[in-house]
């Protein structure tokens, strides 16, 4: 049997929670599915220090404390997999491995998942050295030497950003030449703390009982192994939205983003994407939180003006 709601919001991190918080505080039926926990990847962050209101909170804390305000109003929330989504005009069915599900307004705030580069070292350490966001956590290491695995945008703007922190940044890339834009190499070969070390491939991530220390990098040319120092390892080898089950929907483009516009709107009526799963998306939690906001109340004006609409009919 199909359960019925105003609104189902496919995902519960920090941007679909809070559009729940908002839809359901305007009295609206809200489901959250997710295929994990709540809170997304807040729940991989051993400290967050750059959310207002907290000088630092654990990951997993703001994650309790957001999913308490996102369900305080009535709003539910279920584990699942979406399979896919069905749009029928004024309203949409969402097909999980379990149940269906029918709603007014479909909110995805699926996120996405950074690459991992495979190696050992990388799961014992993440969250203790190894990051892949150096806005969230390269406050942790300044002054000291850190590493900055990619050659793509990312990996480069990162470590630019890095070098305002660090004492020094190593780009260990596969290659002798960089995939990052002109602008961004130029900036990176000109920052006098940032040096790369070419044609490196990640072996391992080695540390102590406590934390990272160097990586072990083999050099493709020469077949030689060698370690470069490091007390941060940033990974920067490619984003992947979560975005499976909705190719139907008619929302992605051909990386499979959801494309919206200022008002977290996609092209199709009724459907809404916040969060990391947007195009363009800076991924942080207080742009996520923003995002969900501004979802959570114009979808409870899309309704309104949905249910006058049947009235005048």
């Amino acid at each position: 049997m199909t359960q019925k709601y105003d609104v189902v919001i496919i995902g519960a991190g920090p941007a679909g929670m809070t559009a729940a918080t908002y839809a359901s505080r305007a009295n609206l039926s809200v489901l959250m599915i997710d295929k994990g926990i709540y809170g997304g990847q807040m729940n991989d962050t051993a400290e967050v220090e750059n959310y207002p209101a907290f000088d630092s909170i654990l990951g997993p804390d703001l994650a309790e404390k957001m999913y308490a305000s996102s369900t305080r109003f009535g709003a539910e929330y279920v584990f699942g997999e979406v399979q896919d989504v069905i749009d029928h005009g004024n309203t949409k069915t969402v097909v999980t491995d379990d149940e269906t599900y029918e709603a007014k307004v479909i909110v995805i705030a699926s996120g996405a998942t950074h690459r991992h580069i495979g190696v050992l070292g990388e799961d014992k350490y993440s969250g203790r050295g190894v990051s892949y966001c150096a806005v969230c956590d390269g406050a942790f290491f300044k002054n000291e030497d850190v590493a900055v695995i990619g050659g793509g945008d990312s990996a480069i703007e990162e470590a630019i950003y890095l070098a305002n922190l660090a004492k020094h940044v190593t780009i260990i890339h596969r290659r002798d030449t960089l995939r990052a834009s002109k602008i961004a190499q130029k900036r990176a070969f000109s920052t006098k703390n940032i040096d790369f070390s070419w044609n490196k491939q990640t072996e391992a991530i080695v540390g102590d009982d406590e934390k990272v220390t160097a990586v072990k990098v083999l050099d493709t040319k020469e077949n030689q192994e060698s370690i470069v120092p490091a007390s941060g390892i940033f990974v920067y080898v490619g984003i992947t939205p979560n975005t499976q089950g909705l190719n139907k929907l008619g929302v992605l483009d051909d990386q499979g983003w959801v494309e919206t516009d200022e008002s977290m709107q996609t092209k199709v009526s009724g459907v809404f994407a916040v969060g990391d799963v947007r195009k363009d998306s800076i991924r942080q939690i207080a742009a996520a939180v923003g995002d969900g906001a501004v979802a959570g109340k114009l979808l409870f004006d899309y309704i309104q003006t949905l249910s006058d609409s049947q009235v005048e009919a």
